[in-house]
């Protein structure tokens, strides 16, 4: 059974200002993290559809995403923990997959009531706030607590927001901050 995602993006936010408007309306920081990731096709492909292997040095996941619209529930998600990252990359290896990419991104992440709000910074784009939620309407409303409007609401994932820059983040192999 697929875990959908209820979550949205604000674009182009200031990292200090939406720092400050989070904690002002209650929110709690969860934890600052360094995340590093493989990303694999599935075979045979499947459009919008991709394997993840994460890190951020303590926690690791193995998930498979499907993307099918860029709306607040237009992704799926299957995902579980996995207890040493680099055997994982060489078991996924060992049978056959190679991964397309490496990518590095950082994230602050706090909690409000059951929303979380993940500051998200990526190399070469502008840093964005991830909304996501139990439902469409905890996305909204913790939107709206920040002061923005359900038209500032984005549902384009990553890659959709590299494209809206004119990067085109399958075409690169390694995407890291000091690259």
């Amino acid at each position: 059974m697929s875990a959908i995602e209820y979550e949205l993006r604000i674009l182009e936010v200031d990292p200090a200002s939406i720092n400050k408007k989070i904690i002002s309306i209650g929110g709690e920081l969860v934890g600052s993290y360094s995340f590093r990731r493989y990303v694999f096709n599935v075979k045979p492909p499947v459009k919008g559809r991709w394997i993840r292997l994460r890190t951020n040095g303590q926690h690791s996941t193995l998930t498979v995403k499907q993307i099918d619209a860029d709306t607040v529930d237009g992704t799926s998600e299957w995902e579980t923990s996995v207890d040493n990252f680099d055997t994982t990359l060489t078991i996924l290896e060992k049978i056959g997959l190679k991964p397309k990419s490496y990518q590095e991104n950082r994230r602050e992440e706090y909690r409000l009531g059951d929303v979380t709000l993940a500051l998200d910074s990526w190399p070469l784009i502008p840093p964005y706030l991830e909304i996501e939620g139990p439902n469409e309407a905890s996305v909204v409303a913790a939107a709206k607590k920040l002061g923005y409007q359900e038209s500032d609401l984005v549902g384009e994932n990553t890659q959709k927001i590299y494209s809206n820059y004119g990067i085109d983040i399958d075409s690169i192999p390694v995407l890291k901050f000091d690259a």
